[in-house]
């Protein structure tokens, strides 16, 4: 076997003939040689005057290619002989569940929403009435954020664990398998419910435990020799669940926990983060800046960007781009609005959507320093309190035209978007804290230089995008990953600071529930 890198125009990706013609031609052979050409890695490359598709792929030459690996598709029965408590049904809790599986320990999940299942009728009571259950949402239930705001599986945090293995672990539960060959995976909310339902019955399959609507509210904690451990937590029902160690993947929104953690003198640590509005275009407008073609060719994916600049010592950059995507209403509590964006797997919407976000450091919070260690959450909040007065209640949103909001002048009206709660003209400009407006004015002038056609009165800023990482982080101990203060306490994902998506929360499950399996714990 070679392996051998392709460039192809995009036109002949997935042309088998091209592929080997290729190959023949850079290894110097015959084409009749070539037995068989697996694909491996697979990049879109639109930088230069032609878009080329680049390639990975291994050449099997005079030789039968064997068969694909298998993926598992059970896993081993545990017994409630060791038990751990995991908080959170998101990527970071399933996946830590079953690594605890394999290790053969019991997970017990216990989640404040509901499953996949269920959990749509909630999604439907936010866009369509305006309605926020605030155990249930974008943000809360099972597969937590990711499975119904994108599904985008793409991250660069390669020393975190195996990316693959968390690939390979969707594939097995019925995600596309493409996604072990695309450089930028995305499974889409519209198949990624499946799959959650699929892992959960894995889990369940294997012993394990998930408690929906449980929503945790107090850790048992005992002091021995001057040293905090957790024994277990308490639920809202007033139930003790006792577990021998507890993961902490809660995920960014929990601010109750947070505030737990301060009421129980649980060490926390204020961290960067950054927030700011969603930027809204007509996906062929995005087509033609990026494709540079009058109508995109529809062989090729909807187009996407990735843009960043510094203004002003903060940086501004865009952030989890949705083409052919939706504005979803993200809120957590009836007197917030919240926006995320998601695509679902076609991505054939007619918007392209991002985030587009400033830096925040502790030192930008001085205005909250009251709150102590919470001042990012307090300042989170008061963002979202603004953009939900100004939306005009039942989750409709703050918006302006982009052209607006750079001359400082009130929308009079405002074009078509995606956001099912609808848009209400306001002075975004004016409502949003004037450093943060004023970087945003900055990175968007600078966005308009790089992408010829970004700036336009067609597209729209709505607001806004607050949940874009934790401005909390939970410290650990990076040997054992154990909390620096409570043992038996393993933070781990994106509401403990220590990842930044689906699959960097999946891999910082996994290395939680492979050092609270492996450490003692005995009292």
């Amino acid at each position: 076997m070679t392996l051998l890198e392709f460039v192809l125009e995009y036109s002949l990706a997935d042309d088998e003939a091209a592929r080997r013609a290729f190959a023949a031609e850079k290894l110097g052979i015959d084409i009749s040689r070539i037995a068989h050409i697996r694909v491996k890695k697979r990049s879109l490359d639109a930088r230069g005057k032609e878009i080329k598709f680049r390639l990975q792929a291994e050449i099997y030459i005079d030789e039968v290619a064997p068969e694909p690996e298998n993926f598992r598709t059970n896993y081993p029965v545990v017994s409630g002989e060791r038990r751990v408590i995991i908080i959170g049904c998101g990527p970071a809790g399933m996946f830590a569940a079953l690594q605890l599986i394999e290790q053969g320990i019991q997970p017990i999940i216990l989640e404040r929403g509901k499953d996949v299942q269920a959990r749509r009728r909630d999604l439907a009571a936010i866009n369509q009435r305006g309605i926020v259950d605030e155990d249930s949402n974008y943000c809360f239930g099972e597969g937590g954020a990711g499975t119904y705001s994108d599904g985008k599986l793409y991250t660069r945090a390669n020393k975190r664990g195996n990316i693959e293995n968390i690939l390979r672990t969707l594939v097995m539960h019925g995600a596309p398998p493409e996604i072990l060959v695309d450089a930028h995976p995305h499974i889409g909310s519209n198949k990624l419910p499946k799959v959650v339902q699929a892992m959960r019955q894995s889990i369940l399959d294997a012993g394990g435990e998930i408690r929906f609507e449980t929503r945790v509210t107090d850790f048992l904690l005992r002091e021995t020799n001057g040293e905090k451990q957790i024994f277990g937590v308490q639920t809202q029902s007033g139930e003790c669940v006792l577990g021998d160690a507890t993961i902490l993947a809660t995920g960014h929104s929990a601010r109750d926990i947070f505030e737990l953690c301060v009421r129980r003198g649980i060490l926390l640590e204020a961290k960067p983060f950054a927030v700011g509005v969603r930027i809204e275009h007509p996906q062929p407008l995005i087509d033609q800046i990026q494709y540079r073609q009058k109508a995109r060719d529809e062989r090729l994916p909807a187009a996407s960007y990735r843009l960043a600049s510094t203004e002003n010592g903060r940086g501004v950059f865009s952030f989890c781009m949705c083409p052919g995507g939706w504005i979803v209403p993200s809120a957590t509590a009836g007197d917030e609005v919240v926006v995320n964006g998601m695509s679902l797997s076609r991505r054939d919407s007619p918007f392209a959507n991002s985030g587009l976000v400033v830096a925040v450091e502790t030192e930008d919070l001085t205005q909250f320093s009251q709150h102590g260690i919470l001042a990012g959450t307090h300042f989170q909040k008061s963002l979202e309190v603004m953009a939900a007065q100004a939306g005009g209640g039942n989750q409709c949103a703050p918006g302006q035209r982009v052209t607006d909001f750079l001359a400082n002048r009130v929308s009079q009206d405002l074009p078509k978007t995606s956001y099912q709660p609808g848009l209400n003209s306001a002075p975004l400009h004016q409502l949003l804290p004037a450093s943060l407006a004023l970087r945003l004015q900055s990175g968007l002038t600078n966005f308009g230089k790089k992408m010829q056609g970004y700036i336009t009165e067609d597209a729209v800023i709505v607001g806004v995008e607050t949940r874009t990482s934790s401005p909390i982080r939970v410290p650990r101990d990076e040997s054992t990953l154990e909390h620096i203060e409570v043992r038996g306490l393993f933070p781990c994902g994106e509401g403990a600071g220590y990842a930044g998506g689906i699959v960097s929360a999946a891999m910082d499950g996994v290395r939680a529930a492979h050092a609270c399996a492996t450490i003692s714990l005995d009292a």
